[in-house]
This record gives structure tokens, C-alpha cells and sequence, in this order.
């Protein structure tokens, strides 16, 4: 993991679960980042008390509130980010939040599809266009030709469950809304590399693995990672990306995964 070396990064969903999980391993760099920008819907809330303890101890983890089915609250959040950041822009944008319906293709209403999209697929497309100009900036600020995660990226957490290849696990959940919304996700990954690749910026998709998170433990069988173990993995991934990666769907040990 010492081989990322960013500047700033930005994990939203990350009050808990594997965001958090993120931003622990992030503090817990040999070369942290200067800056560590945890988003979440509250962050005075106490769902966030794990946050808060972490933001008391370590000055370079900002706690940013963010709702990332709000256009005016993904603004803000742009906002509040740049002005700490001045001229150097922001090196990597991971977007974890993300949301799930277990329910059979019977029940599976519109409202739980709308729900689902706008948090998965339309979250993360909102977030890189208020984020891009800091992203831009980053890139623009960082010697060399090639794209990296150490000078600009999009990460966009996505599911082996989007997989329309291979259609993973669906013994243990239908989860019509998610596989969909994540299967969109990694159409727009693709659409966001090959948009931003003139910018400077790398944008891949990554598969965490089945992870015990509260998400995770839905399914009714324990998942067989722990959050450390795909996270530790994830960042590793994340550190070795270049320019050959932008566009990739891979999953935490770097494997290419089917569309």
C-alpha cells in the first residue's frame, strides 16, 4: 500500500462499512494523504460517531456532508472542498455510497429502481462533473504524461453483481435494482474514461469482493471478507493502475472481471 502517494482524496458513503474502511487504511498510510475528505449524509449524526473520533485525531481528515442524490448538496460539497484545496486540485474521487433492495423481480417496484439508480449510477456521474474541474486541476498539476491514481482518478465502486456476463451469486439475492444500477455504473465508467482520458484523468470500476458489511450480511450468508482484507487489497490495486487500467472493471486483487 506505500506505493500510493496522493495529495487529496475524496471517499464518499464513508461513515461506514468500506468507505470507512477506506479512509482508516487512507489515515493509516506510510505517506498518508494531506488531505482525507470523508463524505456523508450526517455528519453529526450517530452513524458518524466513528468519523468524528478519527477527524479528532488525525487534522488532515475533513468530515464533508453529502447527499449524493442532491444536485445543491453535491455543489456544496464541490465548494467546501476546493477552498481547502486552493490551486492543487483533487487527486482521487472515490465513489463508494451505494444502496441496495433485496427483493424478488415480483415485488421490485419503481420507486425502489429510481431509488437505487439515483444513488449508484447518477450519484457518481453528478459527483465527476462537480468534481471534474478540481480533478482537472489536479492533473494538470502533476509532472508526466501518463494517468495514475497519484495525479487524478475516478474510482467508481462498483459490483461483480453487474456483471451481464457472468451473473454473480444470484443463488443468494435476485437484487434486480442493484445488478442493474451497477451495471449502468460500469457503462458510465467506460463513457468517463473515454471522456476525461484528455484531461489527464484515469477512471476505472472496482468490485470490492462480498464483503461483511451491513450491505453485505443482507443476503443471508456471511460474506467472506472482511472490510481490511478488501480494502487493503482495493488500495493496493488502486496504487499500481496506469494508463493501460482507465476504462477496466477489475476487483480488489486486480482481476479483470467480465462486463
Amino acid at each position: 500500500m506505500g506505493g500510493l502517494r496522493v495529495r487529496s482524496v475524496l471517499v464518499t458513503g464513508a461513515n461506514r462499512g468500506i468507505g470507512l474502511g477506506l479512509v482508516q487504511h487512507l489515515l493509516g498510510l506510510p505517506n498518508p494523504p494531506e488531505w482525507v475528505f470523508a463524505a456523508c449524509r450526517d455528519p453529526k449524526g450517530q452513524r458518524a460517531q466513528e468519523l468524528q473520533n478519527l477527524a479528532s485525531k488525525h487534522p488532515n481528515l475533513v468530515i464533508i456532508p453529502l447527499e449524493v442524490t442532491d444536485p445543491a448538496s453535491i455543489k456544496a460539497a464541490a465548494a467546501s472542498v476546493g477552498e481547502r484545496l486552493k490551486d492543487s486540485g483533487l487527486n482521487l474521487l472515490i465513489n463508494n455510497a451505494g444502496i441496495s433492495h433485496y427483493k424478488s423481480f415480483d415485488s421490485k417496484t419503481q420507486e425502489d429502481m429510481a431509488q437505487v439508480y439515483a444513488t449508484n449510477t447518477i450519484g457518481p456521474l453528478l459527483l465527476s462533473q462537480a468534481f471534474l474541474p478540481l480533478l482537472k486541476k489536479a492533473a494538470q498539476g502533476s509532472p508526466g504524461s501518463g494517468l495514475s491514481c497519484s495525479k487524478a482518478a475516478i474510482i467508481n465502486m462498483s459490483s461483480y453483481a453487474g456483471s451481464i456476463q457472468d451473473v454473480y451469486c444470484w443463488e443468494y439475492g435476485q437484487a434486480i435494482s442493484y445488478r442493474c444500477s451497477k451495471a449502468a455504473l460500469n457503462m458510465l465508467t467506460k463513457c468517463q474514461s473515454l471522456g476525461y482520458r484528455e484531461h489527464g484523468i484515469l477512471c476505472a470500476a472496482l468490485h470490492p469482493g462480498w464483503v461483511q458489511t451491513d450491505m453485505g450480511n443482507a443476503a443471508g450468508k456471511k460474506p467472506p471478507l472482511t472490510v481490511d482484507e478488501s480494502v487493503g487489497g482495493m488500495l493496493k490495486v488502486i496504487s499500481s493502475l496506469s494508463e493501460k487500467d482507465t476504462g477496466t472493471f477489475l476487483d480488489w486483487e486486480g482481476k479483470v472481471l467480465p462486463w
